[in-house]
């Protein structure tokens, strides 16, 4: 565990925060480095001192009218992206590091103080949160009355140990399942292509969600072993696609990308970007996806969901069987 974390340290990792002189807050969005910079996008500008939150129409045009730099072309993905170079982080803001810091603070505010609870209720279970940090609006203390929590773990077991423990924490009362208007809520945030009955289904069994004083908590798995960008396959984009294949492998459908294994004549895998879509389906179960067919440099093909960061058309659904 000591090694991985020595590992972390020196490593842009997704879900970091990453900060520029500019008073930027960009969210790194994949591990690892692409040219010498950071593929990420920006979350939040600083106003007044506060940090204040954008949303994707408006990062997109910050960058385009004042901070050009950081609009990158990426060749290995065949789009442009938001990069920072490393030379350029003024701070760099590490979930582990943070949730350490909160661990030790002696005077906690309240949202604060519902993510230290429940920490204590996993550690109470038998979780060892020594790779868990915390991510999102806590990082880098833009939390508000109303803001969720964001847990992340660098350990597969360990994520899915907390999964099982937060049906667990249920069951037993000690936490609370989302209601049907948090689900609801929920739904509306992610603007997804799914109908609301379809979105519910899927989330309700992942028990990557849950209510700790009414609160809403996240889970979430990024794994620890990053390659560098410049030595991956490249791909180019094709077209717009919906097939309906069956899942052989999900081992990673919760991983940041997720990824499942399918069997479609010259497509194998679908790789995911956004979360909707985190956990979405099991082995053997049959999928209808829309997304970006791609490419790679060998001939070989893959469907891209959240190939933008709205992943307007783009989805996977668990269907009863093959059309």
């Amino acid at each position: 565990m000591q090694q991985l974390h020595e590992a972390q340290e020196k490593l842009f990792l997704a879900k970091d925060f990453i900060e520029t002189i500019e008073g930027l807050v960009f969210a790194v969005v994949e591990s690892g480095l692409e040219q010498g910079k950071i593929l990420c996008f920006l979350r939040y500008i600083k106003n007044n001192q506060q940090w204040e939150k954008v949303d994707t129409t408006v990062a997109n045009q910050i960058l385009s009218e004042t901070y050009p730099h950081y609009l990158h072309y990426s060749v290995n993905k065949d789009t442009y992206l938001h990069a920072v170079p490393t030379g350029l982080v003024t701070q760099h803001h590490q979930p582990r590091s943070k949730l350490k810091e909160l661990s030790n603070k002696q005077r906690p505010d309240p949202i604060e103080n519902d993510l230290l609870s429940l920490c204590k209720l996993l550690q109470r279970e038998g979780l060892d949160l020594d790779g868990a940090g915390v991510t999102g609006s806590i990082l880098i203390a833009a939390h508000h009355i109303d803001s969720d929590i964001d847990l992340v773990f660098y350990c597969r077991e360990t994520f899915h140990l907390a999964r099982r423990i937060c049906s667990q924490l249920i069951q037993q009362g000690a936490c609370v399942a989302l209601s049907k208007n948090d689900w609801q809520t929920s739904y509306l945030r992610r603007n997804c292509e799914l109908t609301i009955d379809e979105y519910c289904w899927h989330e309700q069994r992942k028990f990557n969600k849950v209510l700790i004083n009414k609160r809403k908590v996240d889970l979430s798995f990024i794994s620890h072993v990053v390659e560098e960008a410049d030595d991956l396959t490249q791909y180019k984009k094709l077209e717009y696609i919906t097939i309906i294949a069956q899942v052989t492998d999900a081992s990673l459908a919760f991983d940041y990308p997720s990824l499942y294994t399918i069997i479609y004549p010259n497509i194998n895998t679908v790789v995911c970007y956004t979360a909707t879509y985190t956990g979405q389906a099991e082995a053997g179960e049959w999928i209808e996806v829309a997304g970006l067919l791609e490419q790679d440099n060998d001939g070989g093909k893959r469907i891209v969901v959240g190939s933008t960061r709205e992943a307007e058309g783009e989805y996977i659904k668990v269907v009863d069987e093959q059309l």
